[in-house]
């Protein structure tokens, strides 16, 4: 096989392997089992998720999400800000463009190294809702936001155990059989706050989750209402913009805005994912 050209690139610490599939060059059999070999860190690449950017009949252009564990995703906001621009700097799209995914169609806007992605609007929200995990008790909200989201408030979210409490609420039966992602919030200073957050198909605590934060950022503005734009600072250090109109309970023109970097360009061929 021909190698196939990629970029690397982090959209606040989330990092993807961003491929142009337009010509079909990514294998089309085992591809989930391709995917997650070639997401796996040290022994490949590595990558929090890939995406193949595709011809699309509706937008600019169309995604294929993967995890790293070789699930699709229906959506992921860090990685559409990376897709964006990406299709920017390879001269697919010009600066403001439309991505087709799973969850809807997006809009986007490239500024240099940050883009502002235009999210479809949220479904399923719910508040206070009580949940019961060993001997903890968490209260929650939820709400789908391309993929679907708990969203747990703490005084501090410093020292908890985010990989062991996340899989819990990931895995519990209340959201099979999807399961869904978990974020944790606290409060920072001037209006900001700080998110971590266990991802659905990563298995693990990420340093960025796009969809999470603006998942926070919805839930904040019913229980505690906080204004638009919100700023929430992720595990990577990196600030995620969240814009959006209320009324009542209802939110529509929601955007996230943050960096989208390229950390490097390569090509791979079979060796990447045929290993034991």
């Amino acid at each position: 096989m021909n190698p196939i050209p990629f970029y690397k690139m982090s959209g606040a610490g989330n990092d993807f392997i961003v491929i142009d599939n337009r010509s079909n060059v990514f294998p089309r059999e085992n591809t989930s089992e391709i995917v997650s070999r070639l997401c796996r860190r040290k022994v490949s690449v590595g990558a929090n998720g890939l995406f193949l950017l595709e011809k699309s009949e509706t937008a600019h252009i169309k995604w294929q999400f993967f995890n790293a564990d070789g699930s699709n995703a229906e959506m992921c906001g860090n990685g559409a800000r990376c897709a964006a621009r990406f299709a920017y700097l390879t001269g697919m799209t010009g600066d403001e463009l439309t991505i087709e995914t799973i969850a809807g169609i997006i809009g986007a806007k490239v500024y240099d190294d940050r883009v502002r992605i235009k999210m479809t609007d949220p479904q399923d929200l719910v508040l206070n809702q009580n949940l019961t995990i060993g001997d903890t008790s968490f209260t929650y909200g939820f709400v789908n936001t391309g993929v679907p989201h708990v969203v747990i408030q703490k005084d501090t979210i410093e020292d908890l155990d985010i990989k062991t409490v996340g899989r819990s609420i990931r895995m519990h039966p209340r959201f099979a059989p999807a399961g869904t992602n978990v974020n944790f919030i606290s409060p920072l200073v001037e209006a900001h706050y700080e998110i971590r957050t266990y991802e659905r198909g990563v298995e693990d605590e990420t340093l960025a989750c796009g969809t999470g934060n603006v998942a926070a950022a919805l839930v904040l503005a019913c229980v505690r209402g906080a204004a638009s734009p919100m700023t929430l600072k992720t595990r990577s250090g990196s600030f995620l913009k969240v814009y959006f109109r209320k009324n009542g309970e209802n939110f529509n023109d929601i955007c996230l805005e943050g960096d989208a970097r390229v950390i490097c360009i390569g090509e791979f061929d079979k060796e990447a994912w045929n290993y034991p």
